[in-house]
C-alpha cells in the first residue's frame, strides 16, 4: 500500500481521499479548512500541518484545488510540492484548470525528474463518494500506468487522453457539451410548457428519440421525469452553476488560444454568467431552467 499525500479535502477531494483510505492506503491530508481535515482524520487519515509535511516521503501526491493559479502556487517554487517531493514520487493533479497551467506544472515536474499526470474528474460529489468518477488523464504513458491503480480506487472510468494537459482539454470539451446540452434541454421543456405539452410526455418521447442525451435522461432539469435529478430536490447542487461557469470560461479561454470557433459554447458561458451573477452560483447548474422560465 502507498503513502499518499492528499492536498485539497473539499467537497470532491474529501470523499476521494476516503476511498483511498478504504482501499488500504495511508493518507496524509492537508486543507485550509480545519473542518475538512477533521472529517478526513475521522475517516482514518493523518493530519498534516503543512503541504510540505504531507508530501514528505510520500509515494504519491494528489491535489484537488480550485484553479490554475492555486495549482501553480502549490507545486512551484522553493517551498512547493515539486521541491518537497521525494525522488520517484508520482504527482496527480485532479483539479480542473486551464490547459496552459497544467502543461507548465507538468514541465516543471519533469525538469525535476518527477512523473506527473493531470487527471480532472467528472461525476460530481455523488460520484466522488461512490468511487465511480471518470478520470480524464493527460501525461506520459509510464506516468499513466503508475497512476491508474490509484485512480481506480476513486473512479470507474479511467481514460488516457494523451500527453500533459490533454486530461484538462478533455474535461473542458466534455463540460462545454454538458453546459450547451443542459440549456438546450431546458429550452425545450420551457417551450413545451408554453405549448401545453406535459413535461412527462416530452420526456417519454425525447428520452427514446433523437433528442436523447445525458442532460435529459440522467439530469432532467424539470421536476418529475427523473426522480434522482436535482430538479426534484429544489436544485440542491451536485455540480454548481458556478463550477459550470468556470469550466465554460476555461473552454472559451482554450478556444481563443487555439483559434477554435465555439459559438454555442460562448453563448452558454454568457447565459451561465447571467445566472451566477443573479446570485444562483451555489444552485445546481440544471437550475438554469428557472432563469429560462423567466423566474
Amino acid at each position: 500500500m502507498a503513502i499518499i499525500a492528499f492536498i485539497g479535502l473539499g467537497n470532491m477531494g474529501g470523499p476521494m481521499a476516503k476511498n483511498l483510505l478504504k482501499a488500504g492506503h495511508e493518507v496524509r491530508g492537508y486543507d485550509l479548512s480545519e473542518q475538512a481535515v477533521a472529517e478526513a482524520v475521522a475517516a482514518g487519515a493523518r493530519k498534516a500541518g503543512t503541504p510540505t509535511e504531507a508530501v514528505k516521503d510520500a509515494d504519491v501526491i494528489v491535489t484537488m484545488l480550485p484553479a490554475g493559479k492555486h495549482v501553480r502556487g502549490a507545486y512551484g517554487g522553493q517551498g512547493g510540492l515539486i521541491a518537497g517531493a521525494r525522488k520517484g514520487a508520482l504527482l496527480i493533479d485532479c483539479s480542473t484548470i486551464d490547459v496552459e497551467s497544467a502543461r507548465a506544472v507538468a514541465k516543471e515536474a519533469a525538469d525535476k525528474g518527477l512523473e506527473m499526470v493531470d487527471a480532472p474528474v467528472s461525476g460530481g460529489v455523488g460520484g466522488a463518494a461512490a468511487g465511480t468518477l471518470t478520470f480524464m488523464v493527460g501525461g506520459p504513458d509510464a506516468a499513466f500506468a503508475k497512476a491508474r491503480p490509484i485512480l481506480e480506487k476513486m473512479g470507474k472510468n479511467i481514460v488516457h487522453c494523451g500527453g500533459a494537459g490533454n486530461g484538462q482539454a478533455a474535461k473542458i470539451c466534455n463540460n462545454m457539451i454538458l453546459g450547451v446540452s443542459m440549456i438546450a434541454v431546458s429550452e425545450a421543456f420551457m417551450l413545451a410548457k408554453r405549448l401545453g405539452l406535459d413535461a412527462q410526455k416530452l420526456y417519454d418521447v425525447s428520452s427514446t428519440a433523437s433528442g436523447q442525451c445525458w442532460s435529459l435522461t440522467t439530469y432532467c432539469p424539470v421536476p418529475g421525469p427523473v426522480p434522482t435529478s436535482p430538479a426534484n430536490r429544489d436544485y440542491q447542487a451536485g455540480f454548481t452553476a458556478a463550477m459550470m461557469l468556470k469550466d465554460l470560461l476555461l473552454a472559451q479561454q482554450a478556444a481563443s488560444a487555439a483559434g477554435a470557433s465555439t459559438p454555442m459554447g460562448a453563448e452558454a458561458a454568457q447565459l451561465y454568467n447571467i445566472f451566477v451573477n443573479a446570485g444562483r452560483g451555489a444552485m445546481d447548474f440544471s437550475g438554469i431552467v428557472k432563469m429560462l422560465d423567466g423566474k
